[in-house]
């Protein structure tokens, strides 16, 4: 089964640089996809996962955090739909919280009142679901969420795990 690359904190304001898509094709071999800037690549044909770990760190300008998930588990993600019912009005930003080790994580706002700009309110397995509001501020929140886990994560756009499963669900019709 394919596997899900998160490299953790590249490409955001200007720090670990790096262009993904010479990456992918650097990876070629194992059939990568690069699925956006921010570091998040399907693995369609992969090695075994600490070869693949060890390639990636061998290519990149820097030091990273990588995460890798099985993509099955993000295919069962997304059909579960964590944010099925839930508002989405046009100052919210649905995301995902991957984790690298799988940690309960119990629902929160912050701040903890009605005026809340970050809420997480659910998790499975690595994987940590909840909104944000459009403001500079939320983003100290999530900063904050992650400091509280106690292990390496990473954030992605609900719609960036909706491409990823796209891609996926491509190399399921080809096998």
């Amino acid at each position: 089964m394919a596997l899900v690359v998160f490299l953790r904190g590249v490409n955001v304001g200007g720090q670990k640089t790096f262009r993904p898509s010479v990456l992918a094709e650097e990876l070629r071999e194992y059939d990568v996809v690069n699925i956006g800037a921010a570091g998040t690549f399907v693995v369609r044909k992969p090695p075994a996962e600490p070869k693949l770990r060890a390639e990636l760190l061998g290519r990149l300008p820097f030091e990273a955090e990588i995460i890798i998930c099985q993509g099955r588990d993000l295919i069962a993600l997304a059909a579960e739909d964590p944010f099925r019912g839930q508002p989405l009005p046009p100052d919210i930003v649905r995301f995902v919280t991957v984790l690298s080790k799988p940690r309960p994580i119990a629902p929160v706002a912050f701040p903890a009142d009605d005026g809340w700009l970050l809420r997480i309110f659910g998790s499975k397995r690595k994987f940590v679901f909840g909104v944000y509001r459009r403001q500079m501020k939320a983003i100290s929140y999530l900063t904050r969420f992650e400091k509280q886990v106690g292990v390496p994560v990473t954030t992605r756009n609900w719609n960036t795990i909706t491409a990823i499963v796209r891609a996926l669900d491509l190399t399921s019709r080809t096998a």
